[in-house]
């Protein structure tokens, strides 16, 4: 249950305070005076200290602070071998030591797949490792390490790290208190490993639910419940002393194609814009978001010249800049998607860039030509040294704001206080509690009794976890509803690559519903041709009652048919898919909320389950 304040409680302890003010000579005003002149004094002194800086940097070390690096490898001195050899091969050095030596570079990003990311004590020596190296250069500048720490379908840290519920999952509990403390909770084990900026949280509106890239990735299709969350989540981040960046600019949630691999192209009028993208971008700035990332999309209606917004001036200067006021740090999505690269090449992507406004480079697939473009563009004449020192300012501003020059590095003390804590897991257990949404529930199925219905089959989907750690979900479900006094067995019936299971796959979880009392089915993105709609009708027609779980986009209830009750999980890391089997089995109710409406599938203009959707028990 949600507890709010009344509005009559509001106004009158606000009248209060108010009187109790004018007759203590209001001290209220004279404190907040007092912060204010000491906030004037901490940016004075920042800029002093960012002026020393610039003085002494060499146009080579400017230019490389505008760039944010993939590494491979767990250590920055010593990678394995196979680590060293990829580095060679796409970056010249073999190690981060010779990657800031050569480049000057100022942000690495952290990937799983580059095996940045075993545990935590080890990414806090890589951090440190980095640091030290930064600051052994000739002008003693501070790296800052990044990674994309979404939770949810997007993370790059896993267990023993707290995981916790992603965007939409935090979208149909709707507390802003829970994605706050989900962002703090984050942020603190970031920051404990040495990691201070986050690539997060998402502002994209998802209006479209065919949307490939973001979908659950976004905390719905409300642009004012998105503007709420996002603004909470930018406080959370930054109360842990990370820095937050809201993505993806100008906006990313109506759209069918992918900008991984392709072009795609936003048609939302100047109108539309404002109505449904703008106003979570708007809350974040307000929020005082550190950065905002770019979208690799054509917004034709800001700029008709078909440029992507990462090289769009009139939509990074014009919009982001001087219409919405930004004036923190702009960084690029990675330059290696092919959204960006389709209609330059890799040189001019870098400079184009810059031009358009933009800060930080992020990890450009060939580093040499990205870096010798931009260097050569401001030898040139093509980018002006003064703005060139306009996006180093605002970095090296954050690296100030957010502490590094005071102490960059990570202790290990602190990384155990702090990661994976007890506390942490046991607050993003109690949140995912509140976001499991039931849609379905026909003849009162669940809870499932362990009287009745004490023998489980759990089918269905396991795509791969995002953090590398935890799951396959249908072994995760099966192991906690076991847990909660129920007979339960897994049979993985596909994966996130290939969710849709073989003719002999369904039979085989037919032939092992057929002693069930009940069958749980997991399902992942169900379209129209897939063959999970198979699997879940061949399961109902055992006779057998059938709960569908839905652990990615919520939509999938319109394409089954045969559920006696149908939950969206919003997610299929461990902490979503045990929330699940704490409602299936009566040990939690329900409380979520649809934080997007569910089209019906023959008619996708009309609604089946609109926003706000969720039942009770």
């Amino acid at each position: 249950m949600h507890h709010t304040t009344s509005r009559r409680a509001l106004l009158t302890a606000s009248a209060t305070t108010a009187l109790t003010a004018l007759a203590l000579g209001a001290p209220g005003l004279e404190g907040a005076r007092a912060a204010e002149s000491t906030k004037g004094e901490a940016q004075r002194i920042r800029r002093d200290r960012v002026d020393a800086l610039l003085s002494r940097m060499t146009l080579p070390e400017k230019v490389g602070q505008l760039f944010v690096m993939r590494i491979y490898g767990a250590s920055a001195t010593d990678p394995a071998p196979a680590d060293a050899a990829a580095n060679r091969k796409e970056i010249g050095v073999s190690n981060a030591v010779e990657l800031i030596a050569k480049y000057h570079v100022g942000g690495i990003i952290y990937f799983a797949w580059a095996h940045n990311t075993h545990d935590p004590r080890q990414i806090a020596a890589l951090s440190n490792g980095i640091q030290r190296a930064a600051l052994a250069q000739r002008t003693r500048i501070p790296l800052l390490i990044s990674t994309d720490q979404e939770h949810g379908a997007v993370a790059r840290i896993g267990a023993p790290a707290t995981m916790l519920p992603g965007a939409m999952a935090l979208g149909a509990d709707g507390s802003r208190t829970d994605a706050r403390n989900a962002a703090r909770i984050s942020g603190a084990e970031l920051a404990a490993m040495g990691i201070r900026q986050d690539y997060a949280p998402d502002a994209d509106v998802n209006v479209a639910p065919a949307n490939p890239v973001i979908g659950v990735r976004s905390f719905g299709s409300s642009p004012q419940a998105v503007a709420g969350l996002v603004a909470a989540q930018v406080r959370g981040f930054r109360s842990a002393g990370v820095a937050a960046t809201v993505k993806h600019f100008p906006g990313h949630g109506d759209t069918g194609t992918d900008s991984h691999v392709d072009l795609p192209v936003i048609t939302h009028s100047k109108a539309e814009w404002e109505r449904l993208d703008a106003p979570p971008f708007k809350a974040a700035i307000a929020a005082g978001v550190d950065s905002v990332m770019t979208a690799h999309i054509v917004f034709p209606a800001f700029d008709p010249s078909g440029d992507p917004a990462t090289l769009s001036r009139p939509l990074l200067t014009g919009l982001l800049r001087e219409r919405l006021g930004f004036d923190g740090v702009v960084i690029t999505d990675s330059l290696a998607m092919e959204g960006v690269r389709k209609k330059y090449g890799d040189a001019r992507v870098a400079v184009l860039a810059l031009k358009a406004g933009v800060d930080q480079l992020l990890n450009p697939p060939d580093l040499k030509v990205a870096w010798n473009a931009v260097l050569a563009a401001v030898r040139g004449g093509e980018i002006s040294e003064a703005r060139l020192d306009a996006s180093v300012r605002r970095v090296l501003e954050l690296k100030l704001r957010r502490g590094l020059f005071k102490d960059p590095y990570a202790r290990r003390h602190d990384v155990d206080r702090a990661v994976g804590i007890r506390s942490h897991l046991a607050e993003a257990d109690r949140i995912a509690d509140r976001t499991t949404t039931l849609l379905v529930n026909k003849d009162k199925l669940l809870p499932l009794s362990r009287r009745r219905q004490n023998s489980l089959l759990v089918v269905g989907v396991d795509p791969e976890s995002p953090s590398g750690t935890g799951g396959p979900p249908t072994a995760v479900l099966a192991k906690a509803l076991r847990e909660l006094g129920f007979t339960a067995t897994a049979l993985s019936t596909g994966t996130g690559a290939a969710p849709d299971p073989s003719r002999a796959r369904i039979d085989a979880a037919v032939a092992a519903a057929r002693d069930k009392d009940a069958v749980i089915v997991a399902t992942y993105n169900v379209t129209a041709a897939s063959s999970q709609r198979a699997l879940v009708s061949a399961l109902a027609a055992t006779g057998r009652p059938v709960v569908q779980v839905a652990i990615r986009n919520p939509y999938d209830i319109a394409r089954l048919s045969g559920v006696g009750a149908a939950l969206a999980a919003f997610g299929w890391s461990d902490v979503e898919v045990r929330a699940a089997a704490r409602v299936i089995a009566g040990r939690t109710r329900p409380s979520g909320r649809l934080p997007v409406s569910v089209p019906r599938a023959d008619d996708p203009d009309r609604v089946l389950y609109p926003i706000g959707h969720g039942l009770r028990y």
